[in-house]
């Protein structure tokens, strides 16, 4: 069956909570999403570094001067949001995770983390116990519903305000296949962007580790690369 964006259903009206909403891949995110209309919260260990994030979101070209990006702790995010993405450091992403497990119960869970390391010879893909970063979310989240997207986003086209499409894939990983739908269509709220399902949650850490390989396609051709599924 082609991608067919008429099918997916309206998200307008879902609450986009985002945990790690002060790094990069946050904001960037989290920029997108208000600027699309979202309601975005941004979430931080710090409540007032979350609203101070939150506040240099708002004033940001494109988005809407309704108030509708707020910034507060993790937990408070969890709790009020609809869709939670996992945007932290891998360094700190199991413990994160863990600890957001009881107001995470029957939310939306993506995690976009990619398990990295960086030595002379560039980035490379760490090997995770539970299989993937996403996989471990999963593994800690027993009662949510955890997909992972967004990993192939460049962080510096999500935060150029000068930048209006961006003409990429966003692979969905998930054994919920109704996620696949929902986070799609969260996707194409992003003008240029599609959600593709890739597979069950066991093919995610493949899609995590090519972040590796972006990283350097970015380095040697100066570029900010995305992927595009052809034929589809």
């Amino acid at each position: 069956m082609a991608y067919d964006a008429s099918t997916l259903p309206d998200v307008s009206g879902l609450t986009v909570g985002i945990i790690g909403g002060t790094g990069d891949q946050g904001r960037g995110l989290a920029y997108r999403f208000a600027r699309a209309g979202q309601t975005v919260l941004i979430g931080s260990r710090n409540a007032e570094r979350a609203a101070e994030s939150a506040a240099e979101i708002a004033a940001l070209p494109g988005v809407p001067a309704d108030g509708s990006v707020t910034g507060a702790a993790n937990d408070e995010v969890a709790r009020r949001s609809d869709v939670v993405i996992i945007a932290v450091p891998w360094d700190g992403h199991a413990a994160t995770v863990a600890a957001l497990a009881e107001p995470l119960a029957g939310k939306i869970v993506v995690d976009c983390v990619n398990p990295l390391g960086f030595d002379k010879q560039g980035p490379y893909a760490l090997t995770v116990a539970e299989g993937s970063a996403v996989q471990q979310a999963a593994a800690l989240l027993p009662d949510s519903r955890v997909c992972a997207a967004f990993n192939h986003v460049s962080a510096p086209l999500l935060a150029d305000p000068e930048v209006d499409r961006i003409d990429l894939d966003v692979l969905i990983c998930t054994e919920d296949r109704e996620l696949v739908g929902i986070v799609g269509a969260l996707a194409a709220r992003i003008p240029g962007m599609r959600g593709i399902y890739a597979g069950r949650l066991r093919n995610a850490h493949q899609v995590e580790a090519f972040t590796a390989n972006l990283i350097a396609i970015n380095k040697r051709y100066k570029a900010h690369a995305g992927i595009r599924v052809t034929d589809v």
